[in-house]
C-alpha cells in the first residue's frame, strides 16, 4: 500500500480524521488546506468542526433526524474511545471525552416540548433499544448540581459523551504531521479528476478526496450551508459533568462544558448562508437561557462569539459520492462529531475493497 499516493483536501473533522486513520495504513498522503494551520494562526477558527460543541449524541439527534443518524451515532460512540485511547499515547495534552450523557430540561411552561421529545424518544426506544430515564427535581439535582435546582423533570440519555473538538482537532493534525503525512496549508486548490492545482503546483494522485465541507460547493452545487451561531464563556463559579438541552418553542438550545470552567452555548440551526457576526436577539436568547439554567451565568466572560457554515445536502444526510478516482465526503450537517467516525471507517473499508454495514445509506457513485 505504501506506493499508493492520496490526496486529501481540506483539513477539517473528517481531513483529519481520515489522514490519521490511513497513516496507520503506510499509504503515501498529502493533506491540504486553505488556511494557515501553525499554531499561532487563527484563521482554522474560521472551520466549522473549531466552531462546533462536540456532542456525540446519537439519541438527541436521531429525534430531529432519522434511524440512520442514530445508527452512525452508535458505530461512531463506539470508535471514539479507541482514537482518543490512540491519540492519547504518549500526548503532552490529552483530548478530553467524557461519555457521561446528556440531560434534556425545560422550564414549566414549556413542559409540552420536552414531553414531545419524550415521546420521541420512547419511540426511537423500541425501535432501537435506547437508553434513557426519566428525572425528577431530585433526581436531576443529585446527576448535575450546577442546574442550581432551576428544574423540575427532565430526561437523563446516559449513552451519548462530548468530546473537546479543539483538543482533538490539534492531536489529530500532530498526529499526522508525526506519521509523514506532508500537509500543504495556505494554500487554495483546485480538483480537476485526480489532480490537484494549486498556484504553485500540480500534482495527481491515485485518489483525491474532497473533504472541504461548504467550501466544494463549486464541486458539489447541490451542497448549502446552514448557520449556526455559539458562545464560549468562561465562569469559574459552576460545574456541569455533561451537556444540557434546554427544551423552547421555537429552538433547543445546548450547554456543553469545556475544560478550563468554559462552555459553549448555542441553538440546533439557522436556515442561512449568513456569515455576518451574531446578532444582538441571538446574543440575548443565548445569555437569557444560561442565565435560566443557573443565574451565576450572570457573571462568566463571554470569550468568544462565533458564527460558522455547516455543510448539508437537501435531505440533511451525509454522502461520499465517488466519481471515478475522486471521492468527495462531505453533508455532515450538525452531526460532525457525532458519525465522522463511522463515515470515514466505512470509506476506509471500501478503500480496501472490504464492506460495513453504512455502505448502502451513504456511498453514490457517479459516471
Amino acid at each position: 500500500m505504501s506506493n499508493t499516493n492520496i490526496a486529501i483536501i481540506g483539513a477539517g473533522l473528517a481531513g483529519r480524521l481520515l489522514a490519521f486513520k490511513l497513516s496507520k495504513l503506510n499509504y503515501n498522503l498529502h493533506l491540504y488546506e486553505a488556511n494557515p494551520l501553525t499554531p499561532a494562526a487563527t484563521a482554522h477558527l474560521s472551520a466549522a468542526a473549531f466552531t462546533a460543541a462536540g456532542m456525540i449524541a446519537p439519541i438527541s439527534e436521531a429525534i430531529e433526524a432519522d434511524i440512520d443518524t442514530y445508527h452512525l451515532g452508535k458505530t461512531s460512540l463506539a470508535l471514539w474511545p479507541s482514537i482518543i485511547e490512540q491519540l492519547n499515547l504518549n500526548a503532552a495534552t490529552q483530548v478530553e471525552f467524557k461519555h457521561s450523557g446528556s440531560l434534556i430540561i425545560c422550564h414549566p411552561q414549556d413542559h409540552a416540548e420536552l414531553s414531545h421529545f419524550r415521546h420521541k424518544v420512547e419511540q426511537l426506544s423500541r425501535q432501537c433499544d435506547a437508553q434513557y430515564q426519566i428525572l425528577n427535581a431530585q433526581q436531576l439535582n443529585a446527576l448535575e448540581p450546577g442546574l442550581n435546582g432551576n428544574f423540575t423533570s427532565g430526561l437523563f440519555l446516559e449513552d451519548e459523551a462530548h468530546i473537546d473538538n479543539r483538543q482533538l482537532l490539534r492531536a489529530l493534525l500532530a498526529h499526522c504531521i508525526a506519521n509523514q503525512v506532508q500537509v500543504i496549508d495556505n494554500t487554495q486548490v483546485s480538483i480537476e479528476g485526480n489532480t490537484v492545482i494549486s498556484s504553485k503546483a500540480k500534482k495527481s494522485f491515485d485518489w483525491v478526496f474532497d473533504c472541504r465541507g461548504i467550501g466544494a460547493k463549486p464541486q458539489l452545487p447541490q451542497l448549502r450551508g446552514v448557520r449556526g451561531e455559539v458562545l464560549r464563556v468562561e465562569s469559574k463559579e459552576i460545574t456541569l459533568h455533561r451537556p444540557v438541552r434546554l427544551m423552547h418553542p421555537r429552538y433547543q438550545l445546548y450547554l456543553v462544558p469545556k475544560p478550563n470552567h468554559q462552555f459553549v452555548i448555542g441553538a440546533t440551526q439557522i436556515e442561512s448562508e449568513d456569515r455576518s457576526p451574531m446578532s444582538v436577539q441571538s446574543m440575548l436568547e443565548l445569555c437569557t437561557a444560561m442565565y435560566s439554567i443557573n443565574p451565576a451565568f450572570s457573571q462568566a466572560r463571554i470569550i468568544e462569539q462565533n458564527t460558522n457554515l455547516r455543510p448539508a445536502f437537501i435531505d440533511n444526510k451525509p454522502q461520499v459520492i465517488v466519481r471515478g478516482q475522486q471521492v468527495a465526503i462531505n453533508g455532515f450537517f450538525r452531526h460532525g462529531f457525532l458519525i465522522a467516525p463511522a463515515i470515514i471507517d466505512s470509506v476506509i473499508h471500501w478503500l480496501q475493497g472490504t464492506t460495513c454495514p453504512h455502505h448502502q445509506r451513504i456511498f453514490s457513485f457517479l459516471e
